[in-house]
């Protein structure tokens, strides 16, 4: 977040706290919720408590401390999420409660299991602490007498990972259908719209409209250098008309695969690709999101008119995702600067083959720029080693390698390595007899910049 604008921040790393690219909680497993190490200004700091109290506790007080400037407070909790922990007063809420086990995903009846059910109940659980840590932050805002000055935003990013039930609607994270994609989004403006209490609005929009509309009405001009995709939702909210325009989605691991979990939309058509990059139209599926909003019924083969129209938007929009500049080049990790060093490269950052995970054996690598410094390389692995063997780095056409003939615990270290400013591809391993161990993380530090 310090690179990105923000003055103040506390983040964990990966997307959720505990995954494998959270290297400083991945062990502690099934408690990685409680008393985390978070990062406070790049600095990591051990924590008391649950992590989305201890998110909620430290927004409050950003809030109090900027409470007479304008500020912007971005409180983003890392639940609901996997792995799934919450405090025992909050699943205890849901312990006796008596779920509907079956329900539909489009037009398929599904049927919870256990795991299922009991999955569900730690979610609620989440929930309900994530509703009684906004409910302080509302209070907060009351009790410092800002609230009518205060636009208040609530959102959420995909739908959910676990079988339960969505409101019937088609997929879950990961799919493009709605129940994949379509999402809570609530907005409050105080002191402007005084004749409307509550007003629902049933049109397409999506993330890309926050930063057109927060300009708006912040009276913030928007930046002439950028193009912007969203769209102002005050019209809508002044009850104007607004056009029936496209918003393109896909999901996948890595560069988007043409046609595969991706689709074109806008108020009244979804066309859905899940298929192959050459398949005729009629492979597509078409839904008509004014009559069927939960996607039950595939309408491809008496509507190719509409379809053809509707990839033709398709094909614009994934032009125009894959010539963008940051996907011809993507930013590559800066490495040795005063800014931040050490460096901490996780599974995460990596790049390789696809997938990569908490697995020793895939491929990895990492797309970094160093500046020019005298370097100390620390590889932790995942698991101890208790084999002698040797640790490889390729850097700019030379391979350094090191032997270790006593047994490896899960750390080792490469010292003294001169490196010139250069983009590099660093790829790193421990062999042992035939088999590659790929490192969990390093940490690089520049000794020009100590």
């Amino acid at each position: 977040p310090s690179d990105q604008g923000f003055d103040e921040s506390l983040i964990h790393l990966a997307g959720g706290i505990g995954q494998v690219g959270d290297f400083t909680n991945y062990y502690a497993k099934n408690t990685s919720y409680f008393d985390p190490i978070l990062w406070k200004n790049n600095e990591q700091k051990k924590y008391e408590g649950y992590c989305s109290d201890i998110f909620t506790n430290n927004a409050i007080e950003f809030i109090e401390k900027n409470k007479s400037n304008s500020f912007f407070c971005y409180l983003s909790f890392n639940a609901p999420h996997t792995p799934l922990q919450v405090p025992k007063e909050y699943e205890n809420l849901y312990t006796n409660l008596e779920l509907n086990t079956e329900y539909y995903d489009g037009n398929q009846l599904v049927k919870m299991t256990k795991k299922d059910i009991d999955d569900t109940k730690k979610i609620y659980g989440m929930i309900s602490n994530i509703d009684d840590n906004l409910g302080k932050v509302v209070n907060k805002l009351k009790e410092l007498r800002i609230e009518d000055e205060t636009i208040i935003i609530f959102m959420t990013d995909n739908g959910p990972q676990q079988f339960r039930y969505n409101g019937n609607m088609k997929g879950r994270k990961g799919s493009v259908y709605n129940g994949g994609i379509r999402v809570p989004f609530f907005l409050k403006v105080p002191n402007k719209f005084k004749d409307v209490k509550v007003k629902e609005i049933n049109k397409l929009s999506a993330h890309i409209d926050l930063v057109p509309t927060i300009s708006e009405l912040c009276d913030v001009e928007l930046p002439k250098n950028k193009k912007i995709d969203g769209k102002s939702l005050i019209p809508l909210l002044e009850g104007k008309n607004t056009e029936n325009r496209y918003l393109f989605s896909y999901w996948t691991r890595r560069f988007p695969e043409k046609y595969i979990n991706m689709s074109i939309q806008n108020d009244e058509f979804k066309l859905v690709g899940n298929n192959n990059y050459d398949s005729d139209i009629k492979k597509f599926e078409l839904y008509d999101l004014i009559n069927d909003p939960n996607e039950k019924n595939n309408i491809i083969k008496e509507n190719t008119q509409i379809a053809a129209e509707f990839k033709y938007e398709m094909e614009k929009s994934l032009n125009e995702l894959t010539k963008s500049k940051n996907i011809l080049n993507p930013p590559r990790i800066i490495i040795g600067t005063k800014n931040e060093n050490p460096t901490f490269l996780n599974r995460n950052d990596a790049s390789g083959d696809r997938g990569i995970w908490a697995q020793n054996d895939i491929y990895t690598m990492w797309k970094v720029k160093f500046k020019k410094g005298t370097y100390n390389l620390k590889f932790k692995f995942k698991d101890s080693i208790k084999k002698s063997g040797t640790i490889f780095t390729e850097i700019n056409n030379m391979v350094y390698s090191k032997k270790f003939n006593e047994p490896i615990d899960d750390i080792i270290e490469m010292k003294g390595i001169e490196i010139e400013d250069s983009n590099v591809d660093l790829i790193s391993f421990l062999r042992v007899g035939n088999k590659k161990i790929y490192p969990f993380w390093i940490e690089i530090n520049n000794k020009n910049e100590e």
